[in-house]
């Protein structure tokens, strides 16, 4: 009889767990059994699987464990010859016409994290629907004890440049050659993650100059909290930037799926800004038309925006795992979400560090303006805006507050703005007067409450955060 195991359960964006801990090759290859039966079952499996890895310890290990075991199961694999970012392997999915994709990645998690995530075959996060399916399948996997058996015969696994095809992809869709004669200063830190060296291979043969801070793989990566592209992070690039070297920065997570901003002064951009920024320049720059989709914690401005430009707003819990599908249903012109994720049409519904990074150069170069300017000219059109997430981390075993009795003992107002309304989609989400709001969320991915404000001042959203932790006990 298999021995027993914990259940592996998706969040957010896939499964993520301890390396050595629960993230074993047992548990992973138990993943790539349950995906192999999944492919089996929704008759996808002769079209293959693409496989790509970061830049994690032993993610190459685990990526290549993933491939045996379906290659076992008689499906052909193509498997990165090399660390990708996922946006890379997301794309690969569609344009290989592969039955689904995995990127062993932990995105922007610690050091002693990794993780598992699942494609469908357009290249984009699973909805709920096909993780509950999924996450049945590796159960049954788990059970059985069985990883390789029952195969009816042995699919092939190649090792490929996933890297290519990405990238005349955005030769196609990113004015590169008027970003590259412009002349502009970029420092780009890739946080020892696996979006290293993307950015100077794109931009390198005319006048705009990039220098990369971080490029090389390192799984520990030294001198930060986790590689997330958040300010408390970013030492190296603000230092770059305020000492002359450059007059923008980009920076993406670990699996290059998120973009951090620090503009020509060495402040950073706000992942809120980032995405109305993003959405202005779709809209009034290129002209393009279309629905927008945000999560519930991006920001207000994107509804200012599309009131202007008179465009529909579709709002979805936190994840691509709800926002990609609606991307889709609605052929949204832009997605996005406040962890630095966003997403456009001509490309995957997925979150892309790179594309996005990318654009945000297009618009510094079409409009002639500094990141800083392109800000200021947002908050002429939208007004005033700040935003602070705050993270509390929980002591392990310590459980997380029952949030529906915050909504029920939701005050008449917080910070001095009256709460026009409660929502309990996805946490405890107060919309106040004027537009601005506050949330108190769990974590998908990490044993810790996460608390959202967006309001018209910095000190009105410290004071959203004092009032919803005296709320939440924390």
């Amino acid at each position: 009889m298999a021995k027993s195991a914990s259940p592996i359960k998706f969040g957010t964006d896939g499964w993520r767990a301890l390396i050595a801990r629960d993230f074993t090759f047992e548990n992973v290859r138990s993943c790539a059994a349950g995906t192999a039966r999944y492919l089996q079952a929704e008759g996808l499996a002769e079209r293959g699987l693409v496989i790509g890895y970061d830049t994690r310890f032993a993610s190459e290990d685990f990526a290549a464990a993933v491939a045996d075991v379906a290659a076992a199961h008689g499906i052909d694999v193509a498997l990165a010859d090399r660390p990708a970012p996922t946006p890379v392997v997301s794309y690969n999915i569609p344009y290989r016409n592969a039955g689904a994709g995995v990127v062993i990645t932990a995105s922007h998690n610690p050091a002693k994290w990794n993780g598992f995530k699942f494609k469908p075959d357009y290249g984009g996060s699973a909805p709920p629907e096909v993780v509950e399916v999924l996450e049945r399948h590796i159960a049954d996997a788990q059970r059985d004890g069985a990883s390789t058996e029952g195969a009816n015969s042995r699919g092939a696994v190649t090792h490929v440049d996933l890297t290519e095809p990405y990238a005349e992809h955005l030769k196609r869709v990113i004015d590169l050659e008027a970003i590259r004669d412009a002349g502009l200063q970029v420092v780009v830190d890739s946080m020892h993650g696996a979006g290293g060296g993307f950015f100077r291979q794109l931009l390198s043969g005319g006048a705009t100059t990039v220098e990369e801070l971080r490029a090389e793989p390192n799984p520990a990566f030294p001198g930060m909290a986790q590689p997330e592209p958040i300010t408390q992070n970013l030492a190296p690039s603000i230092t770059a930037i305020r000492d002359g070297r450059g007059e923008i920065g980009l920076a993406t997570d670990g699996d290059a799926d998120r973009l951090g901003l620090i503009d020509e002064r060495g402040e950073f951009v706000s992942t809120l800004q980032t995405f109305a920024l993003l959405c202005l320049h779709q809209l009034e720059v290129r002209g393009e038309r279309g629905p927008l989709v945000r999560s519930l914690t991006q920001s207000a401005m994107v509804d200012k925006l599309a009131a202007r430009y008179s465009v529909d707003v579709h709002v979805t819990p936190v994840g691509f795992k709800y926002v990609g599908p609606v991307m889709m249903r609605e052929d949204a012109l832009a997605a996005g979400e406040e962890s630095g994720g966003y997403a456009f049409r001509g490309n995957v519904p997925e979150r892309d560090g790179l594309l996005s990074g990318m654009l945000i150069l297009e618009m510094c170069v079409r409009t002639g303006k500094r990141l800083s300017e392109l800000v200021q000219w947002l908050h002429d059109l939208v007004g005033e805006h700040a935003f602070e997430r705050l993270d509390v981390h929980l002591a392990e075993g310590t459980r997380v507050p029952p949030l529906r009795s915050l909504a029920d003992a939701a005050p008449k107002d917080i910070a001095g703005l009256k709460v026009e309304r409660v929502d309990t989609t996805d946490g405890v989400w107060f919309v106040l007067e004027g537009g601005y709001w506050g949330l108190v969320r769990a974590s998908g991915t990490e044993p810790l409450l996460r608390i959202y404000a967006e309001a018209d001042s910095p000190n009105r959203v410290s004071r959203i955060h004092h009032d919803l932790r005296t709320l939440a006990g924390v």
